[in-house]
C-alpha cells in the first residue's frame, strides 16, 4: 500500500448546466440517438450477466449499522391452508400451492447503482439542492432513484487487475490517472461522451467472500475520478463496494470519490458489478443495459447490469 496522501479534496457542489430542476446530471448526454446507435452494434447472441445473486450471509455493510440482507416467508402451502386468510378453505388450498416471500435490506446491498442524492457536501447534493428544503422524515424528494433513466450506453472495461498482471490489486491500491490510460491504451480504446466507464480491480474474483471483497478497497484516486469525469462519461462502475480507494487519501473528505462523482460532477455510481467474465473474454467495448428498481427518493437502487459485445469490434482475451 501505497503512503496515504494527507491532502484536502476541496470538493464543491456543482450547478447543473441542464437547469434548475435537473436531477439527472451527467444522464443527460444519453440520448436516443445514442441509445439506438449502440444497440444497433450489439451482438445479442451472449449476454452477461454483470449483478451478484441476493443471499442470506451475503457480504454487506453490516459493519456500518446497515441491515443485512434478509428474506422469509410470507405464505406457503401448508401454513396457507391452516391459516386460511384468503377464506378458499382447507381442500382448495391445499390445492394450490401458494408460497410468497418478503426481503428486507439496505438498498446499497449487492449490485447497485447510487443516486445522486447519495451523497454531497455542505447539506445540499448536486445542483444545489438542500437537505433543509427538500429531505423529509422518509426520504429525499430531489435526486433520488427513481430519476434514473434506463441506461443504454457504451461500456468501456478499464482491467486494472490485468493492465498489472494480477488477479486482484493489492488492498488500497490507489489507482492512478496513468493507469487508467494505460488500461485503455492497452484495449485500444478511447472514452467518448455518454460513455459508461468499469473499473476492474479484481475484487470479484474472491466473491462471496466477505473477508476478501469488503474493506480497505482498491480504486480511483480522486486525480482518477477527475480524469475519467473529464471524458464526459455519463456513469461509473467497479467490481468493488465504493469503486474509490479506500481509506481516504485527504483529510477533509472520508469518501471524497463519491462526493467528486455524485454532488461535483452528476455521474451515477454502480458498485459490486461483476467484471470477471468480460475480462477473462477479453471483451473491453460493449452494449451495456442497466435499469435500477425505481424507488422513490432512495439514494440507492438494486441494479442488473448487462453487457453484449459489439458485432464490429473483436475481443482480445486476456492472457493467463
Amino acid at each position: 500500500m501505497a503512503d496515504r496522501v494527507d491532502t484536502k479534496a476541496d470538493i464543491k457542489v456543482a450547478r447543473s448546466p441542464y437547469g434548475e430542476d435537473d436531477q439527472r446530471g451527467a444522464l443527460n448526454l444519453m440520448t436516443p440517438a445514442s441509445q439506438a446507435a449502440i444497440m444497433s452494434r450489439a451482438d445479442a447472441s451472449r449476454v452477461y450477466d454483470l449483478s451478484i445473486d441476493y443471499f442470506i450471509g451475503m457480504p454487506s455493510f453490516q459493519a456500518a449499522g446497515d441491515p443485512a440482507y434478509q428474506i422469509f416467508m410470507s405464505h406457503t402451502p401448508d401454513g396457507t391452508a391452516v391459516d386460511n386468510l384468503n377464506g378458499a378453505g382447507a381442500d382448495v388450498n391445499r390445492r394450490v400451492c401458494y408460497s410468497g416471500d418478503v426481503i428486507f435490506m439496505y438498498t446499497h446491498t449487492g449490485t447497485h447503482i447510487d443516486a445522486l442524492n447519495h451523497f454531497g457536501v455542505g447539506g445540499e447534493i448536486y445542483n444545489g439542492f438542500r437537505a433543509d428544503d427538500h429531505l423529509g422524515s422518509r426520504h429525499w424528494d430531489r435526486g433520488g432513484a427513481e430519476q434514473i433513466p434506463p441506461i443504454v450506453a457504451r461500456g468501456v472495461l478499464l482491467d486494472i487487475a490485468g493492465l498489472k498482471g494480477v488477479e486482484c490489486l493489492p488492498d488500497s491500491y490507489s489507482i492512478t490517472v496513468e493507469d487508467c490510460q494505460q488500461a485503455l491504451k492497452q484495449a485500444g480504446l478511447e472514452l467518448t461522451e455518454g460513455d459508461v466507464a468499469l473499473v476492474r480491480t479484481g475484487r470479484m474474483s474472491h466473491w462471496p467472500d466477505g473477508s476478501k471483497v469488503l474493506g480497505n478497497p482498491p480504486g480511483l484516486s480522486l486525480d482518477a475520478a477527475r480524469w475519467l469525469t473529464g471524458q464526459s462519461i455519463i456513469a461509473i462502475a467497479a467490481d468493488q463496494e465504493c469503486v474509490e480507494v479506500g481509506p481516504s487519501e485527504h483529510e477533509d473528505n472520508w469518501l471524497p470519490g463519491h462526493c467528486h462523482f455524485l454532488a461535483e460532477s452528476g455521474v451515477p455510481m454502480i458498485e459490486l458489478v461483476d467484471l470477471e467474465a468480460l475480462a477473462r473474454d477479453g471483451v473491453h467495448e460493449f452494449c451495456l443495459v442497466a435499469a435500477p428498481i425505481r424507488l422513490r427518493g432512495a439514494t440507492g437502487a438494486p441494479l442488473r447490469p448487462l453487457a453484449m459485445a459489439l458485432r464490429d469490434r473483436p475481443s482480445r482475451p486476456r492472457e493467463k
